[in-house]
């Protein structure tokens, strides 16, 4: 093992070295690559991913040590050379574990830090879920563990301890989190106390703390003349005074020993035992570096289900000339440093690459890589696609969107079809007022033994019945969307890890999905497949006020890569849009839906819809009211402001009685289809036409356009560009007043009223702009 751990040293080492002082650089900026955040966990990984994991076993690798996994699945055979001498260049290895960018095994994308620390804690439910839902492929383990590499410096992320409550409410079980605790973070060293407080945290919510803090070498040490005082000495000794002995050498902790422990009995024989290399090697064995002390406690920790987490002393860039110092997080090696670790490594001029070269027994290392339990893994089969139904139209003469969804999703729990055995919906506590109480009802909630729901027990009235069982469908979280968001980025990755798709669907709060974006991002970057519902849209929970009101949501899900955001204003637009995106959830060039819904309830339209109309909501839009050829003036409008505009309408229609009406229903897949077009033009695809290019010809060239959304007007301005029509986007810029919706709509200019008097100022504006003939 020793071996491997130095032939893996060398690899992420030269890796980062040949990006940064080898490849040729066209842009002059700096490659990174973070060689002594991977030093510090070289010995931990090579133990971990050589030994002890097992091929159902998943891993989080903490993002700075990345080049360390490349260099492991390397050794592998699961890595290229092209793609580590392409390290951090488009199309080779990433720079953090990626799942979706990476083409070795990457099992939890991580990068922004903390976040795939947690989402281990979400996989780990899920992996229960699937299991006791009997949802897996045949041949397919779910009784792996997940894991998850962390540095010290990621556990001051607020999530990880938002997701360690959650883990506790749900039982977490086969759950390992492993600590580089090597005491130094990007600006400095960590406080000394740290440690206990870490093992505070995780006591409380009932895992079981493991420190792997000497090393053997110590330990027999500690056995000896003058090492309890040794020991003690280290155990009391300040991370910053640690950190820069061991950067300077033996003879500085020879020196130091001396003054601060001069008078112990036996010690002057210790360091007398030790030539100053020695010494260092000695002073510097820590637990995180010392492969027995590693391998017992994974060993103790095999069949024990009890989450765990090690607390690894490490040091950051252990077995490099950087090692200890605080300012070596983002530093490289230079090239004289580099000639004399290769040296010492024993690797040969021509053969950095050679996967062989500096080991003292390659054909042993030839015979133990293939026999490694973890090179056992097998590839996850592809899940079979299930058939989506056209799913009806909720019936009802006035409907919200939101109670439309809850209908919907009624109706879907009625049979036990394979479209309703997988879905699973989740909520941050918000259940019953996003309208998922009926799907609960019929559903139940999921729990991994049953529970009984005393209300019904004890014969208290309740529309909810909240049984909880294994075969539960909807799993409730506490108040915290980025465990929402976490969550559901395992659920939507079912899939690929156990080879049975789930459908999960999330509701939250629209304003708050500011508060999980981060962890939202990270869900579609892994490539993860889910609905996000969210509900109330922009002001029209009107009398709630605070932050209850979102403005730049509909940016957000326009901005976000993996996400289609909608925004229906009738049931059977919702419907269509939910038919359409639970198979869009399967597509291999697919992704994820926001619906942003409304309570506000609204007349329901009477009309069929066919396959083109079906698909006109989908690309985005439609006309609702088709403009004459003669036409001055369009409204485009999305969501719950329609009684706003029909009201417009009426007031404008003696002025303007050939204008036009476009209900847009995704202002995202209108733009996204936009820019399709223009780029498709741009490399000699002179016939493509975005959807919303072939709506608005039918607005004659110089018309105007009033757009209106319950938003940030930024969501529709962009329409004017398309056709270089008038442009006057209304929407909210403000938020926070309590008030009805009649008043808010006036403060606010979304009123019919408003709409008018916009229409009027861009058809003024426009007739304004117009040359004057000779």
């Amino acid at each position: 093992m020793r071996q491997l751990e130095r032939k893996i040293l060398w690899l992420s080492t030269w890796t980062i070295h040949n990006a940064n002082h080898l490849r040729p650089s066209r842009d002059g900026l700096k490659v990174g690559g973070h060689q002594s955040s991977s030093a510090s966990v070289s010995t931990l990984m090579t133990a971990l991913y050589l030994h002890t994991l097992k091929p159902e076993d998943r891993v989080a690798v903490k993002p700075h040590a990345s080049p360390v996994f490349h260099a492991i699945q390397y050794l592998l055979g699961r890595q290229t050379r092209e793609n580590l001498e392409r390290f951090r260049a488009l199309g080779g290895a990433q720079s953090y574990p990626s799942r979706t960018k990476d083409a070795d095994d990457v099992d939890f994308s991580t990068g922004s830090v903390g976040l795939g620390v947690a989402a281990t804690l979400f996989a780990s439910i899920v992996r229960d879920y699937v299991r006791l839902h009997g949802l897996t492929a045949p041949g397919v383990n779910a009784q792996g563990r997940m894991i998850a590499i962390l540095g010290d410096a990621e556990l001051d992320e607020g999530n990880i301890y938002e997701a360690l409550l959650e883990g506790w409410k749900h039982d977490v079980q086969n759950l390992w989190w492993i600590v580089d605790y090597n005491r130094q973070s990007l600006d400095g060293v960590v406080n000394d106390a740290l440690f206990h407080r870490i093992a505070g945290f995780f006591q409380t919510v009932d895992w079981k703390v493991v420190s792997l803090k000497f090393g053997k070498k110590l330990e027999a040490a500690g056995r000896g003349p003058g090492g309890e005082a040794l020991l003690d000495w280290i155990e009391t000794c300040p991370n910053q005074l640690y950190s820069a002995l061991t950067f300077k050498g033996g003879a500085a902790w020879r020196e130091r020993l001396k003054l601060d422990l001069g008078g112990v009995a036996g010690l002057k024989s210790l360091l007398d035992s030790h030539n100053d290399a020695s010494l260092a090697e000695l002073m510097t064995n820590l637990g995180g570096h010392d492969f027995e002390t590693i391998l017992e406690a994974f060993a103790a920790a095999d069949d024990d289900p009890t989450p765990h987490c090690f607390v690894a002393y490490t040091i950051k860039g252990h077995g490099l000339p950087l090692a200890g110092h605080r300012d070596n997080h983002a530093g490289l090696m230079n090239p004289s440093q580099l000639a004399i670790f290769q040296q010492l490594m024993g690797v040969p001029k021509g053969g950095e690459w050679d996967p062989l070269a500096g080991l003292d027994d390659p054909q042993a290392i030839q015979d133990f890589l293939p026999a490694a339990p973890f090179a056992r893994r097998q590839s996850t089969p592809a899940a079979p696609i299930i058939d989506i139904p056209e799913l009806p139209t909720p019936r009802g003469a006035s409907l919200s969107t939101q109670e439309a969804f809850g209908k919907i999703l009624f109706e879907i729990a009625r049979e036990p079809t394979p479209l309703a055995q997988r879905i699973v919906t989740t909520s941050p506590d918000v259940t019953v007022s996003t309208n998922l109480s009926g799907w609960v009802n019929r559903r139940g909630v999921f729990n991994a033994v049953d529970r009984a729901d005393t209300f019904q027990d004890e014969k208290v009235p309740s529309p909810q019945k909240w049984r909880m069982a294994p075969a539960g469908q909807h799993i409730e979280l506490g108040i915290a969307e980025h465990n929402l968001f976490l969550l559901l980025s395992q659920l939507g990755l079912a899939d690929k890890f156990w080879g049975e798709r789930l459908f999960p669907i999330g509701t939250v709060y629209d304003p708050f999905i500011n508060r999980g974006l981060d962890p939202l991002i990270y869900a579609c970057y892994q490539g993860a497949r889910f609905i996000l519902v969210a509900t109330p849209s922009g002001i029209t929970l009107g009398p709630e006020g605070g932050a209850h009101q979102s403005i730049n949501t509909p940016l957000i899900g326009m901005a976000q890569g993996g996400l289609s955001y909608f925004e229906p204003a009738y049931a059977d637009e919702l419907a269509t849009i939910m038919s359409w995106g639970l198979r869009h959830m399967q597509a291999g060039d697919g992704g994820s839906i926001y619906l942003r819904l409304s309570t506000r309830e609204l007349e329901q339209p009477k009309r069929e819809l066919d396959r083109d109309f079906r698909q006109a909501i989908i690309d985005g839009g439609y006309w609702l009211r088709r403009p004459d050829p003669s036409a001055q003036l369009a409204i485009a409008y999305c969501g719950a402001v329609a009684p706003e505009v029909s009201a417009a309408v009426m007031q404008l229609m003696e002025r303007y009685p050939h204008l036009g009406v476009l209900a847009v229903t995704s202002p995202d897949r209108l733009h996204a289809g936009w820019l399709a077009a223009q780029k498709a033009r741009a490399g000699g695809d002179r016939g493509a036409r975005a959807h919303v290019e072939t709506l608005l010809a039918d607005l004659p060239a110089g018309g105007a356009i009033v757009t209106v959304i319950d938003g940030h007007p930024a969501t529709l301005s962009w329409l004017g560009g398309v056709r270089r029509h008038t442009i006057h986007p209304l929407g909210v810029q403000g938020f926070g007043q309590s008030g009805d919706l009649v008043d808010l709509f006036r403060v606010y200019g979304l009123d019919a009223d408003a709409i008018a008097a916009a229409a009027d100022e861009a058809i003024g504006r426009r007739l304004a702009d117009r040359p004057i003939a000779d």
